[in-house]
């Protein structure tokens, strides 16, 4: 598999938690847990996306700013996840931030699977797709398993 695969995959379990939700109301277990799994999700796929595939696209000219713009972005989400981590889960606040965090979330998702991959997929060669991928799943795994 190639990395752009593992990134998607785990794209898409982000897509669908964020979601779920969006369609829960109240403070109750079930949102918790689901917004647990979508923190934990986020997370460790931004520690595991940053060391194993923006650090080598840092190397190029081509996709340093991009690598740049995305771990940008990957700060901007976990400063919205800490505001709903101090908002009231059961107020109509933490739904609205919940709504900012999707349409930043969703925002960041599109620009890498529709620019950045088609880029990166210049600058890195065959091995190096290959390569990434078992280390970021391999990262996300470790960083799934600290939670």
């Amino acid at each position: 598999m190639k990395i752009f695969e593992e990134l998607r995959e785990d794209h898409e379990k982000q897509r669908s938690l964020l979601k779920i939700l969006a369609e829960t109301s109240g403070d109750t277990p079930a949102r918790r847990e689901y917004f647990t799994q979508l923190k934990e999700q986020l997370e460790s796929h931004a520690v595991a996306e940053e060391r194993y595939f923006y650090s080598k696209l840092m190397e190029s000219d081509q996709t340093i700013d991009m690598s740049r713009h995305g771990i940008a972005e990957h700060h901007e989400i976990d400063e919205l996840i800490e505001t709903l981590e101090n908002t009231d889960m059961g107020s109509s606040a933490w739904l609205t931030h919940l709504k900012s965090l999707q349409e930043k979330v969703e925002h960041h998702l599109a620009d890498e699977e529709q620019e950045f991959f088609q880029v990166a997929g210049k600058v890195l060669n065959e091995q190096d797709k290959s390569k990434l991928a078992g280390d970021y799943r391999e990262e996300m795994q470790k960083e799934l398993a600290k939670h």
